[in-house]
């Protein structure tokens, strides 16, 4: 690493920490030349090929920016898409490539926005999957309250369990 001050070609370490939720690395560093010392923060990269066989760097911003489009008119704030950016990027990197296909990206943030607002999940799914017709969207629409009905009837399930369990029995 090249000392930001004094150019030289060298620097050592003197302190290593993890920063971003173990997403990077913070380093300390003393140039041997000037003894100046500075701080560098490292970050695993990741890629993302598009289409056209263009590669460019991950970026959380690109995926707000996309949400934001679907999530128009929605109940949605600025602080639900960063969240949302952030699930996206944790489950990429949780695959362990460290290049991916926009397409698996497209995939990675269909699940999140489906919990996050079903509307603007339809609308993005609609056009990241190319809804045709009409009958895209109604089997769409069907997947999505198919999933709500069993995520209610676990809840109820858990509710019932709960309560049995906190019932003394004599």
């Amino acid at each position: 690493m090249h000392c930001p001050f004094c150019r030289h070609a060298d620097s050592r370490v003197i302190d290593s920490r993890t920063s971003d939720d173990g997403a990077s690395i913070r380093r300390r560093r003393q140039c041997p030349e000037c003894n100046r010392r500075f701080t560098t923060i490292e970050t695993a990269s990741l890629s993302v090929v598009k289409r056209s066989g263009v590669t460019e760097p991950f970026s959380r911003e690109k995926i707000v920016n996309g949400v934001r489009k679907a999530c128009q008119g929605r109940p949605v704030d600025e602080d639900d898409l960063a969240l949302l950016a952030q699930r996206v990027e944790e489950t990429i990197r949780a695959s362990g490539s460290a290049e991916l296909d926009a397409y698996e990206v497209g995939l990675a943030i269909l699940g999140p926005l489906r919990d996050l607002d079903e509307v603007a999940y339809l609308r993005f799914a609609s056009v990241y999957q190319s809804f045709d017709s009409l009958e895209d969207f109604e089997s769409a629409i069907t997947s999505l309250r198919v999933e709500r009905d069993e995520r209610r009837a676990a809840l109820e399930a858990d509710a019932v369990r709960d309560r049995s369990s906190a019932t003394p029995t004599g």
